[in-house]
């Protein structure tokens, strides 16, 4: 090292900015993972600490020499870069419709589980709250995070909570345990007691889970539980199957409990939200893979007048779907149900192409019956254009498609079956095929990600 780059080094400038550096290294992993708001503590912290460092920086006195002002202004860029990254993943408007998201499934789980168990009642779960759960759900999996690490950590961290949640509220509509009468044994008082807690902590769960709950805990819950669950097994219920059963049931509910309890840390595991790392979705993807190589091909044979049927192959692919492990992430079991759509596409593609080609009409063959087969043709031939189509829902192609389609269901809408069964059935499967392959368009251009 020649004697200008040990002064260069030595230089109190130089030394301070790489100590700052070396502060920025430190901070910017957490910046890059942070997920929450303007408002948390954790954020006014880091914006703190980088503010701190900007000023720091902006003070090292360069004495004039350019290479300690171009040290300076890089550690600058460094720092500034940072803030803004912050306060960009803060406020996006994906971040935003994150939170208002976990706001509204709030609002509805306290007005249907938790006010009523405060009033000293039982909450009664309701077809229109699981299903209203549901919906939140999908509209989660659909808010758009660019990759970004920290609107995907935030959308996970949503929906591991909004799910744990419906898991609870459906396993009690699934299951209800039924008290025994406390004459049928001396222990079926204590777990009847039990069974009091657990629909309490049932709802507790809820509330903690949709942080509703400001006093109590996960861990004094877990406490709880695990309380109840060493109490049952000292209950001696020998010699009585029925209460033996009466009290598996019991550990079973609570121990369904226990499983949501650890959800305070899953967030910080990148494997969980970064879903591209996931084995499943590497699963999903390799068969997506597979999928466009036979649908590749089944088209080219389809344009030189040929059929190329890959059918058991699909099929395996359909299967193998059928066993991915989606571990209850919603996400994951979009992935796959979006996958198995583009299998089944290509499947009724072959379908109703084979149909096409081996139709023999007779002379006798009712005209309405007929026009139900000629729009069936048509189907078929702008289902192959969908088939291949990658652009998005502004391009012209797409909007031609959507109104080719459209007017072969008001085709179908007017055939008159003229009370001929065959052509009414007919017609309804071909409304249903057309109204499929819409969906489908839309499903390809929806910009979904995992």
């Amino acid at each position: 090292m020649d004697h200008g780059s040990q002064q260069q080094q030595q230089h109190p400038a130089m030394i301070r900015l790489y100590e700052v550096q070396r502060e920025v290294q430190s901070l910017g992993p957490q910046v890059c993972t942070f997920s929450g708001l303007k408002n948390e503590r954790e954020y006014r912290r880091l914006e703190r600490e980088l503010t701190r460092l900007l000023l720091e920086v902006d003070q090292v006195d360069t004495e004039g020499r350019a290479d300690l002002q171009g040290a300076r202004k890089r550690a600058a860029q460094e720092v500034e870069g940072l803030l803004r990254y912050l306060e960009e993943n803060a406020t996006h408007p994906s971040r935003l419709a994150i939170e208002e998201l976990s706001r509204e499934a709030q609002r509805l789980v306290e007005q249907g589980v938790v006010e009523p168990q405060r009033a000293g009642g039982t909450a009664e779960i309701s077809d229109e709250l699981v299903d209203a759960v549901q919906e939140l759900i999908l509209r989660l999996t659909q808010v758009k995070t660019g990759g970004r690490v920290p609107l995907r950590k935030a959308r996970y961290r949503a929906l591991t909570r909004l799910c744990a949640v419906q898991d609870v509220i459906e396993g009690r509509t699934r299951q209800q345990t039924l008290p025994l009468s406390e004459d049928t044994h001396v222990a079926v008082q204590r777990i009847n007691q039990v069974m009091v807690q657990v629909s309490g902590a049932r709802s507790q769960l809820v509330a903690l889970l949709m942080g509703l709950s400001g006093r109590d805990s996960c861990a004094h819950l877990s406490r709880v539980l695990t309380e109840l669950l060493v109490e049952l097994d000292a209950l001696d219920v020998s010699g009585n199957a029925a209460v033996r059963n009466y009290r598996k049931q019991v550990v079973e509910e609570i121990n369904g409990l226990l499983k949501h309890l650890d959800l305070e840390g899953e967030g910080d595991d990148t494997r969980r939200y970064d879903l591209a790392q996931n084995d499943s979705i590497r699963q999903i993807e390799a068969v997506r893979g597979r999928v466009g190589q036979l649908r590749g091909e089944v088209l080219r044979h389809c344009g030189v007048g040929d059929l190329f049927r890959p059918k058991p192959e699909l099929q395996s692919l359909l299967t193998h779907l059928d066993q991915v492990d989606t571990a209850r992430n919603p996400c994951i079991r979009e992935a796959r149900r979006r996958a198995v759509l583009e299998v089944q596409a290509v499947i009724t593609f072959l379908d109703l192409r084979e149909a096409l080609i081996c139709r023999q009409p007779g002379s006798n063959e009712p005209p309405q019956h007929r026009a139900v087969w000629m729009v069936l043709g048509s189907l078929s031939d702008l289902q192959a254009q969908v088939l291949c189509f990658n652009g998005k829902r502004a391009d012209k192609s797409y909007i031609l498609l959507e109104e080719l389609l459209t007017k072969q269901l008001l085709a179908l809408d007017a055939v008159d079956p003229q009370g001929d069964e065959m052509t009414k059935v007919a017609r309804k499967q071909a409304v249903k095929f057309a109204q499929n392959i819409l969906s489908y368009l839309d499903m390809k251009t929806d910009e979904w990600e995992y």
